[in-house]
């Protein structure tokens, strides 16, 4: 069964950086728009950015945009999340998921039942 595989997690101050990667062993992600989705202890999973295959198209949900920017190298087969300016409120299990249905991000939303191939997650915790 595929399964994406994130890390770059941690413990970061506020105001500090951290650099997500999403990989998928064994499996192609092109042709694929890649998104990054997080979930706070106690609230549903939200969608916080998505990447295209090719087109440079990219999604960024409200309360990232600005401070976090989505990246992929194809040669690689992974893709990235870059994230700085922390807040505590970032705070949450980060996931990745691959777009089966489009290779392009929509511009205004992202769809979480079309994503598929969910990682275990990575941990990021804002916090002084």
């Amino acid at each position: 069964q595929v399964q994406l595989v994130e890390s770059g997690g941690g413990l970061v101050q506020p105001g500090g950086s951290l650099r997500l990667s999403c990989a998928a062993p064994g499996f192609s992600l092109d042709y694929y728009a890649i998104g990054w989705f997080r979930q706070a202890p106690g609230k549903e999973r939200e969608g916080v950015s998505c990447v295209g295959y090719s087109d440079g198209s990219t999604y960024y949900g409200d309360s990232v945009k600005g401070r976090f920017t989505i990246s992929r190298d194809n040669a690689k087969n992974t893709v990235f999340l870059q994230m700085n300016s922390l807040k505590p409120e970032d705070t949450a299990v980060y996931y990745c998921a691959a777009n089966l249905m489009r290779s392009r991000c929509l511009p205004t939303m992202i769809i979480q039942h079309e994503y598929s191939y969910w990682g275990q997650g990575t941990q990021v915790t804002v916090s002084s």
